[in-house]
């Protein structure tokens, strides 16, 4: 991983605390209103001009940047950072009407109009020319402020135009084609052509898996959803390039979704392209939304690489985009700031400043609701920001390493979801996220890495759903497990190659030989059907007949119901010191828990909770710092941890160590 930068400022090391700021939804007279609760909050840093550009340049090559400098002056004169966006996230008027032909269309052939946000295609050549003129006129204007803490490249890249059809589109994938495969027989052999007569003779004959008569080809998907992640990242390079260029002092990055089920983007591959990671999250409802938020939180630091990383963007109470969208309870701001904290967040920012009154996220929370300062979230967020200032001794500390690991790969998560599969019910996201949960259950602290990450450092691996299994990446999983490590992986694993071109010889593929098995076909259930296993757990949606191949393979627990009464459903195969273990059906959190415990005892990993907090609670370390996460609605009480209090509040977080 290349060097990363922490934000440009001076004076010692602390945590972070603010928010999206738009002042130009507000009067002037509110402005300096704004200031005085930031002070009062404990605000140190905003990002500014997201949506800004109409304001900024109002006619093509006609900037306005007097109401910015004021804006700007009030703040610093405060002490408070400038996180500055590019202001390119979302087109003026003018320039989609001068310009039509930036709109982004679908797959269906619909030009999507104006008047939302992100209405541009990342390869529109038109809109590339005028964004970078504006991010080359604010870089020139602001290059030296000392507020300029960051650069921030547009804003959440691709939320709403990561997959466009147009014509731009077609000519820009089509380059990108010819530089991945080179050859046209190359590009025929991985898109596997001969089938359906889909061979292609010119390049020029190529096109985005547009809507077809039936299912597009796999490969072409794949590619796409690779090809539409680099052209946004290549959109990303341009803009930072000449932040780079102009500001070569302050660091450039731009805000990631690393978050719930949103897939659009290669988040591993991103990395290198900004000088630190910086992250958005909103909570999904149900009853695993504040385990997703803390598996989105561990993920993210473990893409930073244990560096300090900006929670750019969460929700102090209510969203305003889900069907229903729920305020959060008592308790609820606080924790989910110090989850992401205790994942390695060096930066707790909200979306957004102040609640607006108008547009379409009026009802999105914010740090000011509409009942202003006098009300109980500001009170709650001043709270958060007393906190945050008295944790500065955790700034700069890197994460803690667990003993364990759960693999996550984008690419896998694409493919495993494409269409023509033997059930579309199967969700990689979920799989992986009931691990984790089933992990924290346990009371085992566990990373979330990417499928790239060093391995050897884990005692146990789960990959679980790891669909997309090219040869290089079973030799490292076969080293792994030859040099003593345990690997847990899943149905629908060791597929396909990285061309989505399924590995012979029967299931799951490139993994059979290292776990021991083989399947000759797939067995996916209907919706309400179920199948009981021996060891008193169950399985939904998905199963598969397993055949042991290598005699030594132990059985550790069968079918007890359906179909494939009395066939293997969770293998373990000994390897030396190391193992290999299959688990054939989606199992469910709950049902997960005596398997990994069985897994975790024979590999010597232990929780480093007490008993009565297992499940309860989670453990997250910083160095010497530990964090303790109450799970439950309920207030807990605490023993066997020296220096903890003796009561951990209902949804509270307790942090034990130095500095406290």
């Amino acid at each position: 991983m290349p060097p990363q930068r922490w934000l440009r400022r001076s004076g010692p090391l602390r945590i972070e605390f603010g928010a999206d700021y738009n002042p130009e939804q507000w009067p002037p007279a509110v402005w300096a209103d704004d200031v005085r609760a930031m002070r009062e909050a404990g605000v140190t840093i905003v990002s500014l001009a997201v949506f800004s550009w109409a304001r900024l340049e109002p006619r093509s090559g006609e900037y306005h940047f007097g109401w910015l400098d004021d804006v700007i002056g009030l703040l610093a004169a405060d002490g408070i950072l400038l996180d500055l966006a590019t202001a390119t996230a979302s087109p003026p008027p003018w320039l989609s009407t001068a310009h039509p032909e930036i709109l982004p269309v679908d797959r269906l052939g619909h030009t999507f109009s104006p008047g939302g946000r992100q209405h541009w295609r990342p390869t529109s050549p038109v809109f590339r020319q005028h964004a970078l003129r504006l991010v080359r006129a604010m870089a020139t204007r602001y290059a030296g402020h000392p507020a300029l803490a960051a650069w921030h490249v547009s804003n959440e890249l691709g939320c709403h135009n990561v997959y466009d059809y147009s014509d731009d589109a077609a000519r820009a994938f089509r380059r990108w084609l010819r530089g991945r495969y080179r050859t046209l027989d190359a590009l025929n052999a991985a898109w596997g052509t001969a089938f359906w007569s889909q061979r292609y003779a010119d390049w020029d004959e190529i096109l985005p898996p547009r809507l077809a008569p039936t299912h597009p080809n796999p490969t072409q998907q794949l590619d796409f959803k690779r090809f539409s992640s680099d052209a946004l990242k290549e959109h990303l390079r341009a803009e930072r390039d000449i932040l780079r260029e102009i500001t070569p002092g302050v660091p450039v990055t731009t805000n990631f979704m690393v978050a719930g089920d949103i897939d659009i983007i290669d988040y591993a591959d991103w990395v290198p392209e900004v000088d630190f990671l910086a992250n958005d999250h909103y909570v999904r409802p149900g009853p695993q939304a504040q385990d997703e938020l803390s598996f989105s939180a561990n993920l993210t630091g473990n893409l930073a690489g244990g560096r300090p990383w900006f929670l750019m963007e969460h929700s102090t109470s209510a969203v305003n985009w889900q069907p229903v969208n729920v305020a959060k309870k008592p308790g609820e701001l606080a924790r989910d700031s110090l989850t992401h904290v205790a994942h390695g967040a060096d930066a707790v920012c909200f979306f957004q400043w102040r609640q607006s009154r108008a547009g379409a996220e009026k009802y999105h929370s914010a740090m000011v609701p509409h009942a202003g300062t006098d009300s109980v979230l500001f009170r709650s967020v001043a709270a958060l920001g007393a906190r945050l200032r008295e944790m500065a001794y955790v700034a700069g500390v890197a994460r803690t390493p667990a003993q364990a690991a759960i693999v996550f790969d984008w690419p896998s998560w694409w493919a495993a979801e494409q269409d023509s599969h033997p059930s579309d019910r199967l969700r990689y996201k979920q799989e992986a996220l009931d691990w984790y949960t089933a992990f924290l259950d346990a009371g085992v602290r566990v990373d979330v890495v990417p499928v790239g990450a060093e391995l050897q450092r884990y005692d146990v691996v789960v990959a679980p759903v790891l669909h997309v299994v090219p040869a290089s990446l079973a030799v490292r999983l076969r080293t792994y497990v030859a040099d003593g490590g345990h690997l847990v992986t899943t149905y629908f694993s060791g597929i396909v190659d990285e061309h989505d071109h399924v590995w012979l010889g029967g299931y799951p593929g490139a993994l059979r030989d290292l776990l021991g098995i083989r399947v000759q076909e797939f067995a996916p259930l209907l919706d309400g059907e179920r199948v009981e296993l021996d060891n008193g757990t169950h399985g939904t949606r998905w199963t598969e007949p397993v055949d042991l191949v290598d005699p030594a393979v132990e059985v550790l627990a069968s079918y007890r119901t359906g179909e494939l009464a009395g066939r293997p459903a969770i293998t373990r195969r000994a390897v030396g010191t190391g193992s290999a273990s299959y688990v054939s059906t989606p199992l469910g959190a709950a049902g997960i828990v005596p398997v990994l415990g069985e897994v975790l005892k024979r590999a010597g990993v232990r929780s480093e909770l007490p008993g009565q907090l297992r499940g309860r609670v989670e453990l997250a370390v910083r160095g010497d710092v530990r964090f303790l996460i109450n799970r439950t609605d309920e207030p807990l009480e605490i023993s066997g941890i020296p220096g903890a209090p003796a009561v951990l509040p209902a949804r509270g977080v307790t942090i034990v160590g130095p500095g406290r």
